[in-house]
């Protein structure tokens, strides 16, 4: 038998098995539900490429080892076959392209070594990295470009016989891993859904130009929550086929890596949650059958094997447990390692708006914060005329319908909280000193909503966001400013699909603006310059609003030099305050604030530097000795005095 006809039936095989993969695992992305937008088109599969070399990409370039590889292994194996369906399947059998396929293989083979290297040779593994079929699968990607290359470099003689029989099984095993084991769910299935996910993603704002959506002012940034259509019931997901269509393509596309089991705080603290299992165990409801077959770290206190779903079967508590639902602080941690750009916090939002609003099952004082919410507009039912009287001495004034000021200072919640009263009133005296032009909403500041939202209760947030883009329609001004992260986000991203659009600040960023504009020139005092600080960058202004920089370029302004956490910026440990996790307040080993003091004890700072009402209680709350928790802007006040 001819080894051209051996290689070109192979190729034909392959071509059906990929074709039979696609539609194995379409068939069952086909059950979720309609796009948001309902406006994916074919015409977004020509974004592949750009999407690929430039969005995901740059996110798989932060582990260098992994992005050489990656692009020797998948790049070779894209060329390899690309190149043998042109020479083999349009039957031009040219040497020179046979020289091309041959250099293929040969970089795929070299990528696939270093790939089972990373998981078999290196001295420490990851703990992070899956197992089982995953730890096969350098071996039969290998086998596929060292049986290529064979077949390439070999004269016609010699092959025949056995040889040729080995030639043909080392590509015919490798090209089945990558077809009809894709559609079995096996690890290849992942580069056939990653391709597909990056034309669909559910949220195409991931892609869009940085520039351009800034200026849009209709853009909805991509951290904001999808606004749900409550008057059509979108109440949220109860079961696998209640996600949409994309979304559970996006499921498909998890490599495993355990980026996001490395970064997320819950799993670290010990808490029932580990991202990347939950991606899996979505991806086993979507399938149907147990997780018994799930070969990476298992969920903290959750044994594998004794759960199982099905598309129509319902995810709590058959196939996932509520607690890992609630143990998430929404710091997007996982998102922003994630290399396949899947988001895991919109599925966990989304099972928990089920959980709350048709399951009526919010753990904790979950449900008596919710009810305080609806009825006084306080997360802790406080009287709202109550919220600035900590300002009563410091001459602040109140807004008035009419009277145009530059900046409105919005508190928020944590403003009924006698340690950020300190925050607040330090922010107030550096205010006065610049001379800037500011009031505040007084009696009639309600709760952004933020917490009810995160809490997967959306009714209420809709209805509080409502009440206070109504109050913030009665008053004229040029921006809002606060010292607290999860207002700024609400009010500056989440709003945008409600109808409010405004220019929202950090304090830290206009403390900034007013120092490089010379309206404050403040000098630290001598025993904060002797003293070893860190600054903590709170997730909802990092990673939700990549405000890293100005924080740090206030205390550099004051004379301070910032010893760096091994985890900072983009990439710093959350607090444990979001996601209204101290309210469901799951149980683990630790306390996520203790792993982030140790954090900062590791740095050696004496002084942590925070940005963030959460992050502040968080961390003061941490027992026994600790650095010194200040706000940015009490720093600045201090160099001021």
């Amino acid at each position: 038998m001819s080894p051209v006809f051996v290689i070109t039936v192979l190729l034909w095989v392959s071509m059906a098995g990929l074709a039979f993969a696609l539609a194995r695992r379409a068939a069952y992305w086909r059950e979720g539900r309609a796009s948001a937008a309902g406006a994916y088109g074919w015409t977004n599969l020509l974004k592949i490429p750009k999407r690929y070399f430039v969005d995901l990409h740059h996110v798989v370039a932060r582990d260098p080892y992994i992005a050489r590889t990656h692009v020797a292994t998948a790049g070779g194996a894209i060329l390899a076959m690309a190149l043998v369906f042109v020479n083999y399947g349009l039957a031009i059998y040219s040497p020179w392209l046979d020289k091309l396929i041959f250099l293929a293989a040969l970089a795929m083979l070299i990528g696939t070594v270093f790939v089972w290297r990373r998981r078999h040779g290196a001295k420490t593994v990851p703990a992070r990295l899956s197992h089982g079929p995953w730890d096969q699968l350098p071996l039969l990607l290998g086998a596929f470009a060292l049986g290529l290359a064979l077949f390439i470099v070999l004269p016609a003689t010699a092959m025949s016989g056995a040889l040729a029989v080995i030639v043909a099984l080392l590509i015919a095993a490798g090209a089945f891993t990558m077809t009809f084991g894709a559609a079995r769910g096996g690890p290849m299935k992942h580069a056939l859904a990653g391709l597909l996910h990056l034309a669909f993603h559910p949220r195409q704002e991931r892609f869009a130009d940085a520039t351009a959506a800034r200026s849009a002012s209709d853009a909805v940034p991509p951290t904001a929550l999808k606004t749900p259509l409550l008057d059509a019931k979108e109440y949220g997901v109860g079961k696998p086929v209640e996600f949409r269509w994309n979304q559970l393509l996006s499921f498909d596309a998890c490599v495993q890596c355990g980026k996001c089991e490395a970064a997320c705080p819950a799993f670290a603290a010990g808490q029932p949650l580990n991202p990347k299992k939950l991606i899996q165990d979505l991806v086993t409801g979507m399938v149907g059958g147990t997780d018994a077959q799930y070969a990476g770290s298992p969920t903290p206190g959750i044994p594998v094997g004794k759960h199982g779903g099905a598309p129509g079967k319902p995810l709590i508590s058959s196939l996932i447990e509520a607690d890992t639902l609630w143990s998430c602080t929404t710091c997007r941690a996982c998102v922003q390692e994630c290399p396949m750009l899947i988001e895991h916090v919109d599925a966990i939002v989304d099972m928990r708006r089920n959980q709350t609003l048709v399951e009526g099952s919010v753990p904790g004082k979950g449900p008596a914060t919710l009810a305080n919410l609806r009825e006084t507009g306080s997360i802790n039912g406080y009287d709202i005329g109550a919220r600035y009287d900590w300002a009563v001495d410091l001459q602040v004034q109140v807004a008035q319908p009419g009277r145009q000021v530059d900046v409105l200072l919005i508190a928020g919640e944590g403003a009924f909280d006698m340690r950020y009263q300190r925050t607040l009133r330090a922010l107030v005296k550096v205010l006065n000193r610049a001379g800037v032009d500011y009031a505040v909403l007084g009696s009639v500041e309600t709760d952004t909503g933020d917490t009810a939202r995160r809490l997967g209760d959306e009714a209420t947030f809709q209805q509080l966001a409502r009440t206070l883009i109504g109050t913030l329609a009665q008053y004229s001004f040029t921006r809002i400013v606060t010292a607290d992260p999860h207002v700024l986000h609400s009010l500056r991203n989440e709003y945008r699909a409600l109808g409010g659009f405004y220019k929202v600040q950090h304090h830290t960023a206009l403390i900034d603006e007013l120092i490089a504009s010379g309206k404050l020139s403040p000098r630290v005092a001598a025993a904060v310059a002797e003293r070893n600080i860190t600054y903590h960058d709170p997730c909802y202004l990092g990673r939700y609003n990549g405000e890293t920089e100005a924080p740090r370029r206030v205390l550099k302004s004051i004379g301070i030099k910032v010893v760096e956490m091994e985890r900072h910026g983009l990439r710093g440990r959350c607090c444990g305050g979001g996601g209204g996790a101290p309210l469901t307040d799951i149980p683990g080993k630790r306390r996520i604030p203790d792993i982030r003091i140790d954090d900062a004890r590791a740095s050696g700072a004496e002084i942590v530097a925070v940005g963030c009402p959460n992050c502040t209680a968080m961390l003061e709350g941490v027992v026994g000795p600790r650095p010194e928790v200040l706000d940015v802007a009490e720093l600045v006040a201090a160099a001021l005095e």
